[in-house]
């Protein structure tokens, strides 16, 4: 071995040198850290605020009325409220809605199984626990046929909206059936029977919250 090698390996070997990339090593990944953490706080504030903004939107779709509704943090979701949900999908955020600083009702997202996966909606109720409103949030139903269900076009029947006949609905007309007492769009049933299902856990939580 020649003495050049030798040397660079005695040097690389050396305590000392070990000891300087060590603490140069852990000050980089300080530094780093660091810079990655500040960077993270200023944009979850950000992602926060804009994740709020669609919140809102979707809860304003939902009530009656859209002008002058406000709506509360997202309150605390008991074990008594998911198991009621668990009728017909899951329970994930509830907002209290008001308007003049009184409520008037909840907005609650829940998500059910639709025919390619989930289907998050978001569902209001009034102070009577009728349904004042639906609107997918996010859908992965397959596009022409399920697809139509999630922009609620209408029934050919009535001119309704496919999602718009669950307003008024309420515990009283007992249990909501597709093709039942609820209308179907042709070749979306299962699209429809997963709204449907997130309708009745959204009435099951109501009549929780009383």
């Amino acid at each position: 071995m020649s003495k050049e090698v030798k040397t660079r390996e005695k040097v690389n070997m050396d305590p000392k040198y070990i000891i300087e990339l060590t603490v140069k090593l852990f000050v980089t990944c300080l530094v780093v850290a660091g810079l990655l953490g500040g960077v993270n706080a200023i944009t979850a504030d950000k992602i926060a605020a804009i994740n709020w903004e669609k919140t809102q939107k979707a809860m304003r779709e939902v009530v009656l009325d859209k002008e002058n509704s406000t709506f509360t943090e997202a309150l605390e979701l008991t074990d008594e409220m998911t198991e009621a949900a668990a009728v017909g999908g899951k329970l994930t955020e509830l907002y209290g809605v008001q308007v003049g600083g009184e409520t008037v009702g909840y907005a609650m997202k829940i998500v059910a199984s639709g025919s390619q996966g989930n289907i998050e909606m978001m569902v209001g109720v009034d102070a009577e626990d009728a349904v004042t409103g639906v609107s997918v949030v996010k859908n992965s139903e397959t596009a022409g046929i399920g697809s139509r269900v999630m922009e609620n076009e209408p029934l050919k029947s009535t001119g309704i909206g496919v999602l718009d006949q669950f307003k008024g609905k309420s515990a009283a007309d007992g249990e909501l059936v597709a093709t039942k007492n609820i209308e179907i769009i042709g070749g979306a049933t299962v699209s429809t029977r997963g709204v449907t299902a997130g309708v009745n856990a959204a009435l099951a939580v109501a009549a929780v919250l009383g």
